[in-house]
């Protein structure tokens, strides 16, 4: 077998388990991916020089086919109702037939970190059967320096073959695609898809799994921090912001997905971005738009034109085309991925309902409630039939990728908000003055304003009233925005007509949040929204 490359002399492919293997090819830095990934056309270059590749019918992730093995450390641990179990010898079947479908394979080692507090990093060695997985993976996970390469040892090891196919029968899973992760023995199966993001979740989700242990909080979610070091979170699900609100010139990019807090402060899981960039213009997010022009990213599931610029346009293979590169293609990125305790946590909600106001301040035992609902709203008119707005529950603004009870993130973060005196926010970048479809998108520059407030204390020292549909606190007045859009009933022409919605909202959140009422205490309990009441 040819080895190829950098690697480790005393940990080599036998970690893995793979035999037989016509070559393997050791972290290959950029050109030589990018060489070999065209000349197997797996991929394309760019007119200006980024690689694109397409995922085929895997344009996501995909959550029904992931599994988690159940065994003696997982039982106890592993909140199942969220997580799709796999015996563990149903996973040394599989195990073994990864092992003989890589044999007489050309494959790919990247041999990367997860986690940029070496206290908390994990050490990840990615098999792949793609040169452009193996640029992927290389971009969004932590690069070692070279003295920290010439010793590593892998902690974690994934190996993605997106053309093995899974046979439901004999593996125990649902298709001929397979996300197995054995978080006893740190192995991650990926198999009969070639999306690239199954393999930066797949470390999440183990970060996830082990962290809390140790009372550390993993997040979905973005970070920055400011000049003046006052570093702040930002969940959301997708289409809330998440990426563009932390995307600020005069801030300093910590990450824009995942994230540890714990006593030394906040630090960044991964090395890179992966960024969504249907409809991505130079003009809205000048920094994002940049990478795509640049040697190195990867474009997934992007259109070329005739002259093979990106159309980011044009949605026809999937809407979630997506950017991955390095975090120092970002001018303003943090060179550490680390920082202190945030001052500020700020949950973001696309409400399609029009009833949230645009910015909320929230107790920490109001912190956890929203935390563990993680509300946001799809608009009407995504599917045939469909008219009102659709209520979407994310259990910790990430659910797929907890392993653990939802409570047990909950109170490490309502701990850590308590303990630092953090302030908590709720801002909703949906609708107002109506719901989708009668009212408008909450302007852009009123949420920049208010954040921008929240951000730099200012807004701490506004009068506050008290919402009568969630209890929690609303500024009455801002300096540079409309009063009237912080009282979301008062923008709509029909105030009864709120007071209905608002109470259809709210019996969503109640009915949602039953499955948690066993599992936290009267203090979170207490900060459940109430059936308003019209008002006079």
């Amino acid at each position: 077998m040819d080895q190829i490359g950098t690697r480790n002399p005393q940990s080599g492919i036998e970690t893995t388990g793979l035999e037989g293997l016509s070559s393997i090819r050791w972290n290959l830095p950029e050109a030589e991916l990018v060489e070999i990934a065209i000349r197997r056309g797996e991929a394309r270059l760019t007119a200006e020089g980024a690689l694109v590749a397409t995922t085929g019918k895997h344009t996501g992730r995909s959550p029904k086919d992931k599994f988690v093995v159940r065994d003696e450390m997982t039982e106890g641990v592993v909140w199942w109702d969220n997580n799709a179990a796999m015996e563990p010898e149903t996973f040394e079947r599989l195990y073994d037939d990864f092992k003989a479908a890589a044999k007489g394979r050309d494959l790919f080692v990247q041999d990367l970190t997860g986690g940029a507090d070496p206290e908390y990093a994990i050490n990840v060695r990615v098999v792949t059967e793609y040169a452009w997985h193996s640029l992927f993976i290389r971009n969004l996970l932590i690069r070692p320096s070279a003295d920290a390469l010439s010793s590593f040892v892998p902690e974690m090891t994934i190996i993605d073959l997106p053309s093995f196919r899974a046979d439901p029968e004999r593996h125990g899973c649902r298709s001929e695609t397979v996300i197995a992760v054995d978080l006893s023995r740190n192995i991650v199966l990926i198999g009969g898809t070639a999306y690239a993001g199954e393999m930066k979740k797949s470390v999440f989700t183990a970060l996830n799994y082990r962290l809390p242990a140790r009372g550390v909080m993993p997040m979905h979610c973005s970070a920055n921090v400011g000049p003046q070091g006052d570093a702040a979170v930002f969940f959301g699900l997708s289409g809330t912001g998440k990426t563009t609100l932390s995307a600020d010139h005069s801030r300093t990019l910590i990450g824009d997905d995942e994230h540890g807090w714990g006593e030394n402060g906040i630090f960044n899981f991964e090395g890179g971005c992966y960024a969504k960039t249907i409809r991505l213009s130079a003009e809205a997010e000048p920094e994002i738009f940049a990478t795509t022009r640049r040697f190195g990213t990867v474009l997934e599931n992007v259109v070329l034109d005739d002259r093979r610029m990106p159309d980011f346009n044009d949605g026809s293979l999937t809407e979630n085309t997506r950017a991955a590169y390095p975090l120092h293609f970002i001018p303003n990125a943090s060179a550490t991925g680390r920082d202190t305790h945030p001052r500020n946590v700020i949950m973001l909600t696309a409400d399609a309902f029009g009833v949230m106001p645009p910015i909320a301040r929230l107790t920490p035992a109001e912190a956890m409630y929203h935390f563990l609902s993680g509300y946001t709203a799809k608009v009407a008119g995504t599917e045939r039939g469909v008219t009102e707005p659709e209520a979407t529950f994310s259990t910790c603004f990430g659910a797929p990728f907890m392993p653990r009870h939802p409570t047990e993130y909950g109170n490490l973060l309502r701990d850590l908000i308590a303990r630092h005196g953090t302030s908590c926010w709720l801002v909703n970048t949906g609708w107002t003055g109506g719901a989708y479809g009668t009212g408008r998108r909450m302007p852009i520059k009123v949420t920049r304003t208010l954040l921008n407030a929240a951000l730099d204390g200012s807004l701490n020292d506004a009068e506050f009233r008290t919402d009568g549909n969630f209890g929690f606190q609303v500024p009455v007045a801002v300096e540079g925005v409309d009063a009237a859009i912080l009282d979301p009933r008062s923008t709509w022409s029909d105030p009864a007509a709120y007071d209905r919605q608002a109470q259809k909202l709210v019996a969503m959140f109640t009915k949602n949040f039953e499955k948690f009422a066993g599992h936290v205490d009267e203090t979170v309990a207490q900060a459940a929204p109430v059936l308003p009441m019209a008002a006079e």
